[in-house]
């Protein structure tokens, strides 16, 4: 049914593996991967791809393992965040605050008309081209300027769309319904209209209120994907745009594609007889794969879902090397600030600490990393960096990133002993790490400098630099690379295509892995762009390893 790859070799066994980690038995399922076509390399160094039938099992996901939790929460208050107006003379900051400053710095460089920037698209009644007005966003009209960002991303996104050709004559996603709550970003909208050339009807909203980029959310409206989502939504918009995109008479979702969790918990929340026809979830972030797991310890996870987060594909390249060109875009954006001789404590040490770290010393910047893990920790102190607990450093530090998927790892306590000037930002994809709210108190005043940058001022003068309100700093200030993007996008549209594909019975009721021949296949496609030449086993060292020639080259308890 769908084909990827030409000329299929083998069949991998069932085979099942115990796994003991720290006194806990893991266990795997069986990992079946019948009729998955071989990778080869020609002597061209051209990467051909054989045959795959859907039909049968393209792969099948590991169900991961299942750390105790409590049981599942999930916050229910709504908090109101308020507009603060930049206060003339107060300004600290060299560069002007005029509207075109404040555009120049939104994610991506926004295109934006100041003269209905006061206005809600809420409040709009706005129209695309074919007549059609599903979809609310800031401003259908800069439709044209959106489509020439999703064509830059394009040229850097070549593995998704070899994908997109490959498959789209066989339209696998047909019939697929797909709700999702990602960041709208040019890249974002490559993964979009890979899908609905797929054959899959989709509805879009975002999962960080500042991260959308306004032309593409118009762009992607205009060729009729119905996307709720605008550069500055409140609270309630942001709730608001989510049951637009699920409350819709005579559709519903089969498919959700999810970033951060928030999707899945609304449905439960409000809709829980739409699982009836939902036959899986994509999961990309650590927060929404934490509550996935907790949805299932709870026995509430009612559908398959896959963990792409814990992807080798998505951790090992989008979380470390974006995060390691990210970081220092988004502080000098919004901040301007040098990074040599800056005493930086980097909290978490996990993939996006690691990517984080290794920027700012290659800068030049005295890095010091907080962590629970003594791995992770042992892991920074051989990396180069001193390892210590936030209150030891949190007088004498210039900038504090936090990178742990945590709740109040930077509370208000730590905030009143910071220094004059000090920059406080999150790098992880919850808002939930620096405690903001305790920030919003009668004593201490709000400044706001330009977008997404706030000065707090104490009552003896003192200020702190907030940035993007404790959200997601690379996605809600500047930008992230394509390249890797891409990556994580052809292995989002991969989990899709399987979940939907899926034959009744093959995933339960839980969470799981892509396998590691999935992994390699996504890598694989994008070797091309760097004119990558693969050395092939001979069938004497492959049967040495006991391997087969074309894969999986590592199990799947392999850390690389």
């Amino acid at each position: 049914m769908f084909s990827l790859f030409i000329g299929m070799s083998d069949t991998l066994g069932d085979g099942k593996l115990e796994l003991k980690q720290a006194s806990k038995e893991v266990k795997e399922s069986e990992n079946v991967a019948e009729k998955y076509s071989a990778m080869t390399v020609s002597k061209n160094s051209e990467i051909v791809m054989g045959d795959l039938s859907m039909s049968s099992a393209a792969f099948s996901a590991v169900p991961t393992h299942k750390p105790v939790k409590k049981q599942i929460q999930f916050v229910e208050d709504k908090q109101e965040f308020s507009r603060f107006p930049t206060k003339a003379g107060r300004r600290s900051l060299s560069r002007s605050i005029s509207q075109s400053s404040t555009d120049s710095y939104s994610s991506a460089a926004s295109y934006t008309d100041s003269s209905d920037d006061e206005t809600s698209p809420r409040d709009k009644i706005q129209v695309n081209s074919k007549g059609t007005n599903d979809f609310c966003v800031k401003n259908i009209k800069h439709a044209e300027f959106g489509r020439r960002e999703i064509e830059i991303a394009e040229q850097d996104m070549s593995a998704l769309i070899s994908l997109r050709k490959r498959a789209q004559g066989e339209k696998p996603l047909a019939g697929a319904k797909i709700v999702g709550c990602t960041h709208i970003t040019a890249q974002t909208a490559v993964l979009i209209e890979t899908l609905v050339a797929l054959g899959a009807q989709c509805r879009w909203t975002a999962c960080n209120i500042y991260s959308t980029q306004n032309e593409v959310a118009a762009a992607l409206s205009e060729i009729g994907v119905a996307v709720f989502a605008w550069k500055g939504e409140s609270e309630d918009d942001f709730w608001w745009c989510i049951n637009k995109c699920i409350n819709m008479e005579g559709w519903q979702p089969n498919m959700i594609l999810d970033d951060g969790g928030d999707l899945t918990h609304w449905v439960y929340k409000k809709y829980p007889n739409g699982f009836k026809k939902i036959r899986g979830i994509v999961e990309e972030s650590v927060t929404g794969v934490h509550r996935l797991y907790q949805l299932s310890k709870a026995g509430k996870l009612c559908v398959p879902a896959m963990n792409v987060n814990d992807s080798v594909t998505k951790q090992k390249f989008d979380n470390l090397y974006c995060c390691r060109e990210s970081i220092l875009d988004g502080l000098k954006r919004t901040t301007d600030v040098m990074f040599g001789g800056k005493q930086v404590v980097v909290c978490g040490y996990g993939e996006v600490g690691k990517g984080c770290t290794a920027a700012l010393k290659a800068m030049g910047s005295i890095v010091y990393v907080t962590e629970i893990d003594p791995i992770c920790s042992l892991q920074a102190c051989m990396d180069g960096f001193r390892v210590v607990k936030l209150n030891e450093v949190i007088r004498q530090v210039d900038i504090i990133i936090t990178c742990t998927g945590n709740k109040n790892v930077v509370t208000r306590d730590q905030l009143d002993r910071m220094k004059n000037g000090s920059i406080v930002c999150n790098m992880g994809h919850s808002n939930t790490e620096i405690d903001v709210a305790s920030l919003r108190t009668p004593e201490l005043t709000w400044e706001r400098v330009r977008s997404q940058v706030d000065h707090v001022i104490w009552p003896d003068g003192k200020r702190v630099i907030l940035l993007a309100e404790g959200r997601l700093l690379n996605l809600s200030c500047s930008t992230v690379p394509t390249f890797v993007l891409s990556i994580t996008a052809t292995t989002q549209a991969l989990a899709l295509i399987e979940l939907y594909n899926a034959p009744e019975g093959r995933y339960k009721q839980d969470v799981y892995l892509l396998p590691k021949k999935m992994d390699e296949y996504v890598a694989s496609l994008h070797l091309p762009t760097f004119d990558a030449h693969l050395t092939e086993l001979s069938d004497e060292q492959a049967k040495y390893l006991g391997l087969n020639k074309n894969g999986p080259f590592k199990p799947n308890y392999y850390r690389y």
